[in-house]
């Protein structure tokens, strides 16, 4: 059985998603990161790098969620394109992987957490996540999926973030926005994102952002420097 560690922000849900949707047996084991679960040795043995997902199948152990999609999909031969759009299902989940994510969670940083006055790094990011979410958008105009008619691991990839659009760009972003939220929809239509979801009913994770919650989220191990 897959141990499947996790906390429910949007990388961890996005293999919680294929993990339904593939019908693997797995075991969730909670990482509460503003408790500082991630920086316990016997995690960093799984994931150096101190971040949910990671997963340990076996004798294999794989972190960094899209790493993961990527792996059940070869491992299960499902929700994989054609052989002749493999380059195209790279480009689009590298896309979340390193422009998606990353901008969206920076943007989220400097709104919701970060100290006042760096407006800066606040404008930078919400100017970058809103043009990667632009794009998206415009990618899903002429198909209801990134590769087309086809749900595959790359969409799975999007619902993770997708889920937090408003929290990332604020309440009202979605009306710039219809094609994603068209696209979000019909994900959470499905059963095996409802069952997904369901997981916040499985472990209780620490809710307040206190000082002790901001040490372990936002700082590296053992120095002062911004994680």
């Amino acid at each position: 059985m897959i141990r499947f560690h996790y906390n429910l922000s949007p990388n961890p849900m996005k293999v919680a998603l294929f993990l339904e949707e593939a019908g693997l047996p797995y075991e969730p084991i909670p990482v509460d990161t503003r408790a500082g679960d991630q920086f316990d040795p016997a995690f960093l043995g799984i994931n150096p790098n101190a971040k949910v997902p990671a997963i340990v199948d076996g004798d294999v152990t794989v972190f960094d969620s899209n790493a993961i999609l990527l792996y059940l999909a070869e491992k299960t031969g499902t929700f994989l394109p054609p052989d002749s759009q493999r380059g195209e299902m790279l480009s689009w989940l590298m896309f979340v992987a390193t422009g998606i994510g990353p901008f969206s969670g920076q943007c989220v940083h400097f709104r919701h957490f970060a100290p006042k006055g760096q407006d800066y790094a606040l404008e930078r990011y919400v100017y970058e996540a809103r043009r990667h979410w632009t794009l998206a958008d415009a990618r899903l105009r002429a198909r209801p999926f990134l590769l087309g008619e086809t749900y595959t691991l790359v969409d799975m990839a999007l619902w993770g973030w997708a889920r937090m659009v408003p929290f990332i760009l604020g309440e009202t972003a979605f009306e710039g926005l219809p094609n994603l939220r068209r696209f979000l929809d019909s994900v959470n239509a499905r059963p095996a994102a409802q069952r997904a979801e369901a997981l916040k009913g499985r472990h209780a994770f620490k809710a307040v952002m206190d000082e002790e919650a901001r040490r372990f989220m936002f700082r590296a191990i053992g120095s002062g420097a911004a994680a």
